[in-house]
C-alpha cells in the first residue's frame, strides 16, 4: 500500500475517533512522546510556540481527555472534519512529513453547525511497530480568532 493512502487511512481513522466521541482513542494516534499544539498561522510563521492548546507527551493528551470527560464543564459539541489529501515532503522508510488541509464544522445541540476551523495540520510520522504513530501534529489554523469553546481537539 502507498504511503499517501496510508495517512489518508490514518487521518480517517484520526477524525472519526473525535467526530464519533471516541476521545479515548485520540491518544493513541501519537507516539508516547509526541508533540500535539492548536496555534494560528501568525504565530507559527513568526516561530512562537505559544498555542491555544499544546502537549508534549501522549500521556498530557490522555489528561486532556480525562479532564474533558470528568473536569470540565462545556457545552456538549461534535466536530465534523473534512480533511484534504495529504502533501507528502521528506520521506524515509520509518518517517513521513506531510501537509494535510482540513476543515471542521461544530453542532451544539442548540444551535446550527458551522465552520469552526480552516487550516492545515503539519506532521511528523513514525512507522512503530508496521502502523505511522504521530511524532508531532501542529495544528495551524487559518484564523487567529478561535472560539473559546476548543474543547475538543482538532
Amino acid at each position: 500500500m502507498s504511503t499517501l493512502i496510508e495517512l489518508c487511512e490514518f487521518n480517517a481513522s484520526y477524525a472519526d475517533a473525535i467526530d464519533s466521541d471516541q476521545l479515548e482513542r485520540w491518544p493513541a494516534f501519537f507516539t508516547n512522546d509526541c508533540h500535539y499544539r492548536i496555534t494560528n498561522v501568525e504565530n507559527e510563521s513568526e516561530g512562537l510556540m505559544a498555542g491555544l492548546v499544546y502537549a508534549d507527551s501522549r500521556a498530557m493528551l490522555v489528561d486532556r481527555i480525562a479532564a474533558l470527560r470528568e473536569a470540565n464543564i462545556y457545552e456538549r459539541q461534535r466536530y465534523r472534519h473534512i480533511i484534504g489529501l495529504p502533501m507528502i515532503g521528506t520521506a524515509q522508510d520509518d518517517s513521513v512529513e506531510a501537509k494535510t488541509p482540513f476543515m471542521v464544522t461544530r453542532s451544539v445541540s442548540a444551535g446550527p453547525s458551522e465552520l469552526f476551523a480552516t487550516g492545515v495540520y503539519q506532521d511528523r510520522f513514525v512507522r512503530i511497530e508496521n502502523r505511522w504513530a504521530l511524532a508531532r501534529r501542529v495544528v495551524v489554523c487559518d484564523s487567529s480568532t478561535i472560539d473559546t469553546l476548543l474543547a475538543l481537539p482538532l
